[in-house]
Order: C-alpha cells, then structure tokens, then sequence
C-alpha cells in the first residue's frame, strides 16, 4: 500500500494512480486561517466545494484546487476562522424590538425616561388613543440616581391615554402604567401568580411593575405581533447575525409564530444561519411532564426540517426551562444555597420558591433524554444552577449512553463545591461574557451577594479549570449584540464606556478565558451544545463551509481592541451571506 501525503489530505492508492484534486467554487488564500481544531492549528489557505471545506492548509497547495470557475479571494493577510455559534439567544425578540420604541439600554433619570417615551408616542401618527405602546430596551438597573425603583407614576406623567408596556432589558420584568394594569384587571386583590411577583408599595397597590411569571398577566391582554411583524422582525434579526458573524444559533425562548415566520423565511431560500429552537417547558402548578414533553414533540414534528446537505435548516431539538430569575437588585429573583445580605449579614431571603421541585426536575431530564431532546435550563443562583447539576446527574444514571447535551444557561452565582460537577455529569454551562465586567447593575447587586459570593461571580475562568465545557450565548437582546465586545470582556473583565472610569478594576478574582478559550466557547463548544460539532464549529476538511473573514488579527492585538471588530464577510454552507466594502 502506498500513501500520499497532501498538506494534511491523504491519498491511499493500492496500486493505481491517487484520485485527482478537485477544482474549488471558492478558494481563500494568503491569510491568517484559525481553525479552532484539536492543535488551534494555524494555515493559510482554505478551499470550500459544493458547501464542505474540501482543503486547509498552504497557499503553495491550494493552487491545486483553483480552476477556471473557482473564486479566489485573496485575504491579504486578514483573518479567516469559524463561523460564530450563538448558544443561547432570543433572535426574534431582537427583531422585534427593532420595530419598537427603544430605550437602548441607556441609564437614564425618570425625566429623561419619560421625554424619551413621550418622543415615541409624539412621533407615533398611525397608533390610536387606546393602542398598546411597547417600549423596549429598558435598562431598570442603570436608572439615575443610583438605586431609583420606577413604578408606574413615571409612566403616568407621559401624555397620552394610550395603555404602555416597558420590557426590562433583562427580560424578567416590565413596566406598565395605570391604564395598563385597569386592561389587565390587576389589582391590590389580585394574588402573585407562581413564579412572579406583582410588585406592591407600602399601601398594597399594584406600583405597575410585574417581575417574571407576573409579566403573563400583561401579556394577555397586548395583541401579539402581526404575521407580517414577525417576518419583518425575523429578516431584520437574520440580517444583525450574519454581520455580527453568526452562522448558527438557539433561540432559546421560542413560540409558534416565531417558528412559523422562519419556516416562511426558509421556504423562500432566505434562512442565513442555522436555526435551533428550544421550545418552552413551562412550571404550573398542575405541572405534567408527559403533557409538557409531548407538545414539544408536537411541534419539533410540525416545524422541524429535514437536513438538505449544506443548507441551513431549522431543528427543533431543545427544550427551555426556567428554574429561577436573576440575582440582580431590585428582583433577587435567583435562587441561592446561602441567603442574601442585609445590612451587611446573611438575611433570611434564599430568592423565590424554585420555579420546579428537584424531583419534577429529575424526571422531566429523564423524561427528555428518552425523547432524545436537549434540555436547556435557566439557572442565575447558586441554588438553581446546583439542583440542575442534580438533575442531569439523575439523567447521567438513567441514560448512561445516550447522546444528550444538557446545558445550563447563565450560571452567574456557582457554589465552589459545584465547579467540577459540570464536567463529571457532562453539563454545559453557557455563559454571556458581556457581564462578566464591573458595571452599575452588578455594583448595586453585589451587597445582597455578600463578599464571598462577589468576588466569584460570573466565573467562567475559573469553570475552564476544573473541567467545563464553555459555551457562549449573548441572550440577546438582553444587551446589545456585539459578539466581539463580549469575547473582549471574556478576557479583560474590565468595564467599558463611562463605566470604565468608574469601576477601573477587573471583576471578582476569576482569571478569565485567554482568547482562544473564548474563541472555542463561541464556535466549536457552542456546536457542540447543539448536536453539530462534526459538521462546524472548526475548520477542517469535510465539514461545512460556515467561516468568517475579520478586519483583524484577535491574536495580534490588545485584548482591550477586539470589541472594535468587524466582520467582512460570512460564509455559510458555502454560500457568501454578507460581504463589507472593505473586503474589497
């Protein structure tokens, strides 16, 4: 038997010629090219036919693979790496709110607040006096002075009759005024439905902010989006991740029209990324398993699409669970194992009730995993991210071998007793590196933490070292989107903006990723999250043409620069999706 070695490809030829080199449709040469695969191996070259990376390594090889139709761009030195693997978004709810009134996370005094809205409803010439107002992107940590709690006397000093729903930009609190809670029938009588609270002031009275599973009671009554909204606000979400670089993602919260208008958006041949969607397993308080699981089911078999080669196609192969809300003041939503702080001592408050008994979480894993589903669960304390541990170790022993990927998202506050667990029962913790940085929302919250536990929050360095898989997830559009900022901040743990001045130092004692590990989480950790590792996440011969060309180097620049980055072009499955002007 001879073998012939080709820059990494090799020929076995038993006793006639090797096969011929096939020609490329497109062909990167003279760049940087990281590959994120077992040795972060670095090449120069890449060749990509019929939608699969076909070569990677030397510019002197490539020349092999270029043929008379082939497209070559030449990279002049730029580099080129995987496609980003976003593990935990809400891409739709990012759409959306491009269609509404934004606040953009801006910290902002309860004048400034009001003048912005009342720009909104001044500048609104097709909504009716009784039209629902949706304002977006509401930084309720950052109102100004520090420590300020709005309610809806705030929202009452807007002119208008209109009712009005603020959508806290972390997602686990809205604001209404008088008029809304009158549409909702919420009052002093109404009781906290489980798993939320109806915030109340000294009197009893509703102050017009609904935390968590309270917030449904508002929904009822806000007509949903429009089918025509929801595609809007799916082509305009596919449009911000393929310049951001995305070429997978979770949306992690998703719903039937959310699914109906991507699978409208993929029959027109217009789906840019690779769509994962992890359907809602709600707690009630008559909470079934078998029904919950079933409906999940029910809509993987309606809105799942069978794989066409290279083509991004929408899986429905996760499902969402809540487990707790956020740790953040004024909320304490989370979980803990401790209590939090009160006047600078342990108090009596452990966070809310968890949103599932550890033994209905134990089965619904199980139950999941022999329905062959992913379970993606929300767990901000300590608390919560410890009974999900105990969960998917109750599964580990039930389903020893079957190929379940579970993950735990956000895991902000971890018990250092837990740290290695991740890695023993084979949990993903996917992390949003934009908070791990000083800001003033994490420096109101952190007297409720105590000293031990802020001085260990947001620990993903110190979850790389005792064996856990990172995965990233932006949860968009709790924050902006800007993967880059966040891989900056994985590294550095320094504030930014304003903020920088401010709060000069790292965060806590956590070392950080280096940017290699960050990278990982971003790209072949977050395929491999989703069931897709031997098909992206890497550059290597045989799997899909998802890549990215960069206007910089990652590794030849201060950390403190990669915020700054730009994409100039996305590639998935072959077919460029986005191209700058400057990669001209």
């Amino acid at each position: 038997m001879k073998r012939v070695l080709l820059c990494g490809l090799a020929f076995v030829a038993f006793g006639v010629e090797a096969r011929p080199i096939p020609k490329a449709d497109t062909v990167f040469r003279n760049g940087y090219v990281y590959t994120v695969d077992a040795k972060d191996s670095i090449a120069e070259a890449v060749a990509v036919a019929r939608g699969q990376i076909i070569y990677v390594g030397d510019d002197s090889h490539v020349q092999a693979y270029i043929g008379k139709k082939t497209q070559v761009i030449d990279l002049k030195g730029r580099m080129l790496m995987p496609g980003l693997i976003d593990g935990h978004m809400h891409p739709q709810s990012g759409g959306l709110r491009m269609l509404n009134c934004n606040l953009n996370y801006d910290s902002l005094t309860i004048p400034e607040f009001q003048a912005r809205i009342q720009k909104c409803v001044d500048e609104d010439k097709t909504s009716g006096p009784n039209d629902w107002l949706e304002v977006i992107n509401w930084f309720e940590q950052g109102a100004k002075p520090a420590g300020t709690v709005l309610t809806r006397a705030a929202l009452d000093g807007v002119k208008t009759t209109r009712p009005i729903k603020v959508h806290s930009s972390f997602g686990h609190s809205n604001l209404t005024n008088t008029r809304g809670l009158q549409l909702a029938g919420i009052t002093r009588e109404t009781p906290d439905p489980k798993d939320g609270v109806i915030v109340r002031d000294a009197a009893g009275e509703p102050t017009g902010l609904l935390q968590d599973a309270a917030q449904d009671l508002l929904d009822k009554v806000v007509p949903p989006p429009s089918v025509e909204k929801n595609y809007q606000a799916t082509q305009l979400a596919l449009k911000a991740m393929r310049e951001q670089g995305i070429t997978t993602f979770l949306d992690a919260y998703t719903d039937i029209e959310t699914m109906t208008a991507y699978r409208t958006v993929s029959k027109e041949g217009r789906l840019t990324a690779r769509a994962h969607f992890a359907v809602l397993i709600d707690s009630p308080a008559d909470y079934d398993a078998g029904k919950a699981i079933a409906e999940v089911l029910k809509e993987k078999a309606e809105f799942e699409q069978v794989d066409d080669g290279v083509k991004p196609v929408m899986k429905v192969d996760t499902a969402k669970l809540f487990l707790d809300g956020v740790y953040s003041a004024p909320a304490f939503s989370a979980v803990m194992v401790e209590p939090y702080f009160e006047n600078g001592r342990p108090g009596h408050n452990f966070g809310p009730k968890p949103y599932f008994s550890q033994e209905q979480l134990d089965d619904t894993l199980i139950r999941l995993a022999a329905a062959g589903l992913n379970p993606h669960m929300h767990a901000d304390g300590d608390g919560s991210v410890r009974m999900g541990l105990n969960a998917v170790e109750a599964m580990r022993k039930v389903h020893p071998a079957d190929d379940i990927r579970p993950a735990i998202a956000h895991d902000e506050i971890v018990d250092p007793a837990d740290y290695k667990r991740y890695g023993e029962v084979g949990a993903l913790p996917v992390l949003s590196f934009q908070w791990e940085r000083p800001s003033i929302d994490i420096m109101q919250s952190m007297p409720a933490l105590g000293p031990v536990r802020s001085a260990l929050m947001e620990p993903a360095g110190l979850l790389e070292i005792y064996g856990a898989r990172i995965v990233y997830g932006s949860d968009w559009p709790v924050d902006a989107l800007n993967e880059w900022l966040a891989l900056q901040i994985a590294v550095t743990r320094k504030a930014i903006g304003e903020d920088a001045v401010t709060y000069p130092d790292r965060l806590g004692i956590d070392p950080g990723l280096t940017v290699a590990q960050a990278v990982r989480a971003i790209t072949l950790n977050a395929a491999y999250s989703l069931r897709q590792d031997k098909d992206t996440g890497s550059l290597e011969t045989g799997k899909f043409a998802d890549l990215i060309v960069l206007d910089r180097n990652l590794f030849e620049i201060k950390p403190e620069e990669i915020g700054g980055t730009q994409v100039l072009l996305t590639m998935v499955g072959g077919k460029i999706v986005y191209e700058a002007e400057d990669l001209k």
